[in-house]
């Protein structure tokens, strides 16, 4: 009668065992787990953005101690894919004005663009 009643509560005991490890836990991956860069703080829903000045580093990095890919002009056109602070991760939807290829990603200063919403 004891073995019976030790086995009796050994079962709920163990189903909850069970249960727990069937459990898992999944968190939002990380900007940059999501063909994002990983230097961003804020994702944006892919907003299109127009430059609005002419001369506008297109850097490797948010900040001016970064390295300039180029330069890009007024009326060149990207899509903002994150940013952080002042600066705007974004992707050239269209070869710019001084030559840097479409599709290039790079750094921009978000003050130097106009932006049109997604």
């Amino acid at each position: 009668m004891i073995r019976n009643l030790a086995l009796r509560s050994a079962a709920p005991a163990a189903l909850a065992l069970v249960a727990a490890a069937a459990l898992t836990v999944t968190t939002a991956p990380a900007a940059h787990a999501v063909g994002e860069h990983s230097k961003c703080t804020v994702n944006w829903a892919n907003y299109r953005a127009t430059v609005a000045k002419n001369a506008w580093n297109y850097r490797t990095g948010p900040g001016t101690a970064y390295t300039s890919r180029g330069y890009l002009y007024r009326g060149d056109k990207l899509t903002v894919l994150c940013s952080r602070g002042d600066w705007a991760y974004s992707q050239l939807t269209q070869r710019s004005k001084s030559g840097i290829a479409k599709g290039t990603k790079g750094w921009v200063r978000d003050d130097g663009l106009y932006q049109l919403g997604g």
